[in-house]
């Protein structure tokens, strides 16, 4: 049971992280386009990055769930990022009538936008990994080395 506790706050981490992203994302296409809409663009788009976020944590529970973040390949984060964001179009497009066209534009950005924020979140893993505390012996090693040894 703990486990998948731990598993569950891991999604809504990485939901709530991939949220704010999109978040500031939506702020573009009003900012540098000048487009406006009747649902505010980074809401929208927050709301999408917090489910894109679920998804993704979902298909590396079930595809990686030995490994860390921080274990993975870029690469291989990267698509399973994309996978995760063609997972949500699917869901996104089958409650809307759209034309072809509009069916690979959004699985296309979706998956890009997914594969994206998968990467950056290996590598903010990857960096909180690196401000860790050592292990001990190198902490002994330094220790000694400065003159702190019994």
């Amino acid at each position: 049971m703990r486990k998948w506790l731990r598993r569950i706050r891991g999604a809504l981490g990485m939901a709530v992280t991939w949220a704010a992203a999109w978040f500031a994302v939506g702020f573009v296409p009003r900012w540098i386009f000048g487009v406006y809409s009747d649902l505010p663009f980074p809401l929208l788009f927050g709301g999408l990055g917090f489910f894109a976020g679920v998804t993704f944590s979902g298909v590396l529970v079930l595809t990686e769930s030995r490994r860390r973040l921080d274990q993975l390949s870029l690469p291989r984060v990267a698509a399973w990022g994309a996978i995760g964001g063609v997972l949500l179009s699917a869901l996104f497009v089958s409650g809307a009538s759209l034309g072809w066209g509009e069916v690979l534009a959004i699985s296309t950005t979706f998956a890009l936008a997914s594969a994206f924020s998968a990467s950056g979140s290996l590598l903010l893993a990857g960096r909180a990994v690196r401000r860790e505390l050592p292990d001990s012996r190198g902490d002994t090693a330094e220790a000694e080395r400065l003159g702190g040894g019994n």
